[in-house]
């Protein structure tokens, strides 16, 4: 490619393709990418074995006519840019009669042969239940996987999910995959096997589809159902506010100089490593003020980190935060810092966002004359550094301060809404960001996004489904009670839209009151979790203030809570929370506006580490996964296993970590290992936008709901981004064509159309408050943070001494204009002895 950066990889337009609508050429790819999914195997037909439960297909052998030339209760499904047939074939596995697709001169789209979408054809299915698929094929390609969709009652059909990649073989080969756990409102599934990306002819016969029995659970002897924490002190000068967990199993925790003014004067940065296992800290030698930077893994394990502190505000409101330019690569073989090549511009709160290609496009934050920056930023993996300002597809919008960016499928971006500091963008609040075409399209239905302020977003498990949930939040400016709204939207239908989900269970306060009403909280940290469900905990009712105890676990199959112990800890401004391997979860910080730091770590051990014994994953015999590959692992211990999935480590700061996902492993199981355990076969997507090149925390879940101790592995990314770089990047009915879009919304977002050379006209600078933060700088020392605003049952200089005095602080010294009128002696002190209201602290 020339020396522009490289579009996001698409994928064939049949994954992002849900209902039904198209389907009447796709139904045998659906049969197959279903086959996929839930953990295919290929093995000889010699060795075929025999079912084991009752088929619950009608005609698996394709033996009876439909009338119309093809097989009864077997569709002929897809769509795009092709040329296809269908046939009825003698070149049999068993019996009379297969079924044949070919595809020639393909340009875009797929074809399917699937299972029809009928109460008479697809068979009956019960939630939370596993089935076995299976076919024999011959095919001429490898582009092939069994697909699988659902019916809900209330929705119709649904697109569900690709379960393998089927290798192109010239004899009849028996594939096989196991379904994931039926899915909540599901009555009915159907499959098939699908073609995309160049044509070629397919062959099915002899397909299966069989239940699959379930040891029923063990009674755990004495079950916590909500968990419990373990707080650990750390070093006090740690002040840290990014954590990034390393494939080496420590943590990375990135202070700079750690929102201290005076540290930043002396030149005081620091970061550490911390070893969740002996609690252990080591001292990492920092080279520039990472605070308040981005950071995101690179494919092999190291961490880029980008931007951070030029400078703090000026007291008097001349300035604002300013933003670095720097950019450094962290090695956690040596620990140290190697500085990369320079970014175009300064970035204060910027995104990362790694794409399927490896590459990380990082977009937001304030530059260097602590205005807001309106350029994208793109890091090249292959040429190891920040392309120059032409290089990057530019569209010269502001996205906020470390805006939400969620890697979709189809190679898109989507922004959630959720932000750092003030009101939500123009608009909707929530877009769909095309890097290679530059539109920009609204996605409505975000509640209250002018106070998303520190919500936090989380594609849900899996990522195959696409959902994303944003939790609570609120505004530093106005500062309102934070509410509880969460809102949820499914981004793989046509016209996406959020839609409401429960609200977040209330908590309390930390002198014990509980919350009423709608109080709810921001700086809200939600967790993936090894059995894909989500922790959220964390957060506070105002700006930097009165601490929300209060956690819960969100369950993505059935859109509910359950509340689980709170940290104990007070858990607000530069808080935050991620996965360990073994299981756990580590919350770190507080920086409430008295400008103390916390110095404690939280360790929280979910319900799950108390059901009974954990599974465990022998060392595979290869770390190093490919696209569209089965990888068998053993295990043994625990109970009969349910699941499988590849967690991403998270790298998380300010409530948001956009890279956070979880990516299903269908399985085939393929019985006793030689040496002891059950041998499984887990299927990976071959799509690298689903699960984007790096290092992979392994997690398998077994009936008892238990998951193992993570195994790492790592997904290597060259060669298969460069064979997936062939799909075409028209975009199908889920997104908006190439060049379209939502012009309304790209002229909020400051696009005004491109020049006669094709691109777009520079935009400046957006405008951005000295104080962004919502903190009144005429009050306090520079480390302090006096909110701008007062919650709004707190009038009068009185009350204000009153609630500050609730939150920690003492007198202080004024600096400027007493707004507030906190200083009524004028005697330079704020609260005070002399003050109306009486002295604080």
């Amino acid at each position: 490619m020339s020396a522009r950066a490289r579009p996001p990889i698409r994928t064939p337009a049949r994954r992002h393709r849900r209902a039904g609508r198209l389907r009447r050429t796709t139904a045998l790819p659906l049969l197959l990418s279903a086959l996929l999914a839930t953990g295919l195997s290929l093995s000889p037909a010699a060795a075929d074995p025999a079912p084991a439960a009752e088929n619950l297909l009608v005609d698996p052998g394709f033996e009876t006519s439909d009338g119309d030339g093809f097989a009864q209760c077997w569709q002929r499904a897809g769509w795009g840019d092709n040329t296809f047939a269908y046939s009825l074939t003698t070149d049999a596995h068993t019996g009379d009669r297969a079924a044949r697709l070919t595809v020639t001169d393909w340009a875009s789209g797929d074809r399917k042969i699937m299972v029809e979408e009928t109460a008479a054809c697809a068979p009956e299915v019960e939630p939370g239940k596993q089935y076995d698929l299976a076919v024999h094929y011959t095919s001429t390609t490898d582009n092939t996987v069994f697909t699988a969709f659902r019916h809900d009652p209330r929705q119709g059909w649904l697109y569900w999910t690709d379960l393998k990649t089927l290798p192109a073989t010239g004899t009849y080969t028996r594939a096989e995959v196991r379904t994931p756990q039926v899915p909540e409102g599901t009555d009915r599934i159907a499959w098939g096997v699908t073609v995309y990306g160049g044509g070629g002819t397919l062959t099915l016969d002899d397909a299966e589809m069989t239940a699959v029995a379930v040891d029923p659970p063990e009674e755990p002897q004495d079950p916590d159902a909500s968990g419990s924490w373990e707080v650990r002190q750390m070093d006090a000068e740690a002040r840290a506010m990014h954590f990034v967990q390393l494939h080496n199993g420590k943590v990375l925790m990135i202070a700079g100089s750690g929102n201290d003014p005076d540290r930043f004067a002396a030149g005081t940065f620091t970061s550490h490593l911390y070893d969740p296992a002996t609690g252990e800290m080591t001292d990492v030698d920092t080279p520039e003020d990472l605070f308040c930077s981005g950071h995101v893994h690179l494919e092999d394990g190291r961490v880029l980190v980008m931007g951070g502190n030029l400078d703090y505000p000026a007291a008097d409101g001349s300035h604002g935060y300013k933003g670095l330019k720097n950019s450094y690569v962290f090695d956690p073989a040596t620990n140290e810092y190697t500085r990369v090549n320079d970014m175009n511009a300064g970035h204060w709160y910027p995104s990362a966002t790694v794409l399927g290609n490896g590459d990380v496009l990082s977009l937001g934050g304030l530059d260097e004359k602590s205005e807001g920056t309106v350029t994208a930023e793109y890091f090249s993996a292959d040429r190891q550094r920040w392309l120059g300002l032409h290089e990057v597809n530019q569209t010269w919008s502001f996205w906020g301060l470390y805006p939400s960016m969620i890697l979709l499928q189809d190679g898109r971006l989507f922004y959630s809404g959720s932000h750092v500091f003030g009101n939500g963008l123009p608009g909707t609040g929530a877009s769909l960001y095309d890097y290679g075409t530059g539109t920009i399209t609204d996605v409505p239905g975000l509640r209250r996004k002018d106070e998303r302020d520190q919500s936090m977003s989380v594609l849900l498990p899996p990522a195959q489904r696409q959902r994303v949930a944003t939790f609570g939040g609120g505004n530093v400016d106005s500062n309102p009670a934070a509410h509880r709204l969460t809102d949820i939207v499914d981004l793989g239908v046509p016209d996406p839209a959020y839609v409401p989900g429960p609200d977040l269970p209330r908590g309390h306060y930390s002198d014990g009151t509980p919350q009423t009403g709608d109080e709810g909280k921001m700086y809200v940290s939600a967790v993936i979790l090894p059995d894909g469900t989500v922790l959220e905990t964390g957060g506070a009712l105002h700006n930097r203030a009165e601490p929300v105890h209060e956690a819960s676990i969100f369950d993505p199959t059935t859109d509910t809570f359950t509340p689980v112990a709170p940290d104990p800890e007070p858990r607000g401004y530069h808080s935050g929370s991620l996965l360990l391997p073994d299981g756990r979860v580590l919350s770190y910080g507080d920086n409430p506006g008295d400008g103390s730091y916390a110095t404690t770590l939280s360790l929280y051990s979910p319900p799950y580490l108390s059901k009974g014994p954990r599974p465990d994953i022998a060392p595979p015999s290869s770390r190093e996964w490919t696209y569209g590959t089965e990888n068998r692992i053993t295990v043994s211990g625990g109970g009969q296993i349910t699941k499988a999935a590849l967690v991403r480590p998270e790298a998380v700061t300010h409530s948001s970590d956009p890279n956070q996902r979880y990516v299903d492993l269908p399985m085939t199981v393929h019985g006793e290992a030689p040496g002891g355990g059950t041998e499984i076969g887990l299927n990976l997507t071959d799509n690298p936008n689903l699960a984007p090149p790096g290092w992979y925390m392994l997690f398998v879940t077994d009936a008892n709901g238990v998951p193992s101790v993570a195994e790492w592995v790592r997904i290597e990314g060259e060669e298969q981004a460069a064979r997936t770089l062939r799909t075409e990047p028209a975009a199908d009915a889920t997104s908006p064509k190439a060049g379209t879009g939502d012009a309304e919304a790209s002229e909020r977002h400051g696009r005004h159309g491109t020049s006669e050379h094709g691109k777009r006209p520079r935009r400046p600078a957006r405008d951005v408050e000295a104080w962004v933060d919502g903190c009144d700088r005429s009050y306090g020392d520079p480390s302090q943070c006096l909110p701008s605003v007062f919650p709004a049952e707190v009038k009068g200089s009185a009350a204000k001494c009153r609630w500050l005095d609730g939150q920690g602080w003492k007198p202080f010294p004024v600096h400027g204009r007493d707004r507030h009128r906190l200083d009524t002696d004028r005697d330079g002190t704020a609260c005070g002895r002399g003050d109306r209201g009486g002295a604080i602290g």
